[in-house]
């Protein structure tokens, strides 16, 4: 809190400040000029010194301007500091003295001290003004508090304690959209139209820019073409970047294009922005030539390239393993008198990693600190990564202590990779003990890391811990999800302990998780591996049923074809023709019936007896088609 106190002696001309001229003209003694000469806080200060000690004491509306004066320059703690010492010298203040220190402590994260400021100042009869609420809103928005902002902005217009302006209407929108929640975003904007206010581009800009982050391009460009039709409001250049973006990260290049022009048919010119925007997808799209073309356009068109602009150029090479390029890209940087960042730095650094040129990256780490730039989360989490992928996991423990010991706080990302780390180099002890030090620490509440350990737990042999892990979530408020029960039904089906895993299959379902395709093949397997053919059949039965496939190009056909040809060689499975025909090896996949069955979400490695699970797939590899092709398929004999 600020510490103010009750019983703080007010002077009764808070309210109505009448008083005689003279007095009037002696508190302007003091040139407004003198204000905007403030240069630095300490002039600030002993003009606060000089004020407080005249008689009679300076007006409210100088010590607002010297407030203000320090705000400005963003000395935010000392305008709040000098608030504090103006009561106990029972200095006069309005509602404008109020705005001042609330923004200043909403821009340092302090809104709770905010808020009682506002009730300090309703103690005093001072009335808060629409201001006050936007900037107690846009406080909350800041600490990333949009559930509260929202309920507070609910409290307002419903208790009428002001009349909501266009400021605080897109003040509310702002930190809807900076959570993704566009529907409610959109559902307030046509609420101001319906109320008569008029939103202005910038309102508009906010939407269509959370759209286009979000992917949702198209309801992003029916609202731009709602702006400019409808409403006859102009679009800025910042418009046309968050739709150009929006394209660019689609692909949808045509219709990029297409609006770059449509931009200056309008006599709205691409910025420095614009360029970057189109460097940057390209590059992520491994398109760097066309990258490079756009940078000469650039250049022809009198926009000079920036750090972000060579930033962006040295990612794409650094993606496309062309590691020469990008370090020339730095060295033309320098030449060309621009001073690269560390997120610079960092894009070099992943270049080097993923090429697993870890002594390259490393001697590069430390030529950032000399240059004395200081590395982020970021920069961290990929050294520690490319440490981790080749198996130093030492030194990339050795640099996550160091990382901390340099008040880096690590990230959920960097927690994810060092947990992850340690157990792929069967280091689990150390990765469990890791777990247990964060104790309550919010990154203990993420339910990616319990499958990690539970994986690296029931490989390295430690069944039981990965057992309670599991066991435990709901004590921790966590609820599995469809990827945690399938790395635990995989661990009981790697351990052989069919019962449990088909226990855990069955519950899921109970308990409104549905299997998915990964779910099934995991069990599958090791039902096969079993050879209990019964349960083999019901489940694939199940699958067709639900439309899940199987893509035999990512499996041994060695169990399939055992099973066939050992057990239903003169079987039929109810409703298929003879299941040597039904699981014959057709081209590349495996038929039954009229439906392919695809595996392409599981990750396979092939042993001397056949297909086992190597390990539980991430979100994104079951995204992605796996490129592991089968060995030869040779045929056995009938048995």
């Amino acid at each position: 809190m600020l510490g103010l106190r009750t019983g703080i002696c007010l002077p009764q001309t808070i309210l109505a400040r009448s008083t005689s001229s003279s007095n009037c003209q002696s508190q302007y003694n003091h040139p407004r000029s003198m204000f905007e000469k403030i240069t630095n806080l300490d002039d600030a200060l002993i003009l606060f010194d000089e004020m407080t000690q005249r008689q009679p004491l300076s007006s409210v509306l100088k010590f607002n301007q010297l407030l203000q004066a320090v705000t400005k320059m963003k000395h935010f703690a000392s305008s709040i500091e000098l608030f504090k010492q103006m009561n106990p010298l029972c200095i006069p203040f309005n509602v404008y003295t109020i705005n001042i220190v609330i923004n200043c402590c909403c821009k340092i994260y302090r809104t709770n001290e905010g808020f009682a400021l506002l009730g300090y100042g309703f103690k005093h009869a001072i009335e808060p003004n629409v201001f006050t609420f936007s900037t107690l809103l846009n406080g909350l928005i800041l600490e990333d508090k949009v559930l509260i902002a929202e309920r507070f902005f609910k409290k307002l217009i419903k208790e009428e304690l002001c009349d909501p302006n266009v400021i605080m209407y897109s003040t509310m929108i702002k930190g809807l959209c900076k959570c993704g929640i566009n529907d409610k975003a959109l559902a307030l904007l046509r609420l101001m139209d319906k109320k008569g206010y008029k939103p202005n581009v910038v309102t508009y800009n906010t939407i269509i820019d959370s759209l286009c982050k979000d992917e949702i391009v198209d309801d992003a460009l029916k609202l731009f073409k709602h702006m400019v039709f409808d409403k006859n409001i102009r679009p800025t250049v910042v418009t046309y970047n968050s739709l150009i973006r929006g394209l660019c990260n689609l692909c949808r290049w045509d219709e990029a294009s297409k609006m770059l022009k449509e931009m200056e048919a309008e006599g709205v010119f691409p910025d420095v922005w614009t360029f970057n925007i189109l460097v940057d997808t390209l590059c992520k799209e491994g398109k760097v030539e066309d990258a490079e073309g756009v940078i000469k356009l650039m250049i022809q068109r009198g926009k000079d390239p920036d750090v972000v602009t060579y930033s962006s150029l040295i990612d794409g090479y650094c993606l496309q393993g062309e590691m020469r390029k990008a370090r020339e890209v730095l060295d033309s940087m320098e030449f060309r008198g621009l001073i690269p960042t560390i997120v610079t730095y960092s894009s070099l650094l992943n270049g080097y990693c993923k090429k697993s040129r870890i002594e390259e990256a490393m001697n590069l780490f430390q030529e950032i600190i000399k240059k004395g730039l200081k590395p982020n989360v970021i920069t961290y989490n990929t050294m520690l990564q490319g440490l981790f992928l080749i198996g130093r996991y030492k030194d990339a423990y050795k640099l996550f202590s160091e990382m901390r010991s340099q008040n880096v706080i690590p990230d959920r990302c960097t927690y994810t990779i060092v947990l992850e780390g340690l157990c792929n180099n069967n280091q689990v002890d150390e990765a469990l003990s890791l777990f247990r030090l964060m104790g309550d620490n919010k990154l203990n509440s993420y339910i990616n890391v319990y499958i990690i350990l539970i994986n690296g737990a029931s490989k390295s042999g430690k069944l039981d811990i990965a057992r309670n892990i599991f066991k435990n979530l709901n004590d921790k408020g966590l609820e599995p999800n469809v990827q945690t029960y399938n790395v635990m039904i995989g661990v009981f089906c790697r351990e052989g302990l069919m019962g449990e895993a088909k226990e855990l299959f069955i519950e899921m379902e109970k308990r409104g998780c549905s299997p998915d395709s990964v779910t099934y093949c995991v069990i599958l397997q090791g039902f096969i591996k079993k050879e209990e053919h019964g349960m083999i059949e019901t489940l694939l039965k199940e699958m067709e049923d639900k439309g899940f496939s199987l893509d035999a190009s990512t499996l041994s056909m060695r169990c399939y074809i055992n099973y066939i040809r050992k057990v239903n060689y003169k079987r039929r499975l109810p409703g298929q023709e003879e299941t040597r025909k039904a699981f014959g090896y057709h081209s590349d996949s495996t038929i039954i019936g009229s439906h392919q069955f695809k595996v392409s979400n599981v990750i396979t490695k092939v042993s001397g007896d056949g297909l086992w699970l190597n390990e539980a797939p991430t979100e994104d590899q079951n995204t992605k088609r796996s490129h592991f092709q089968p060995p030869p398929y040779h045929p056995v004999a009938d048995h």
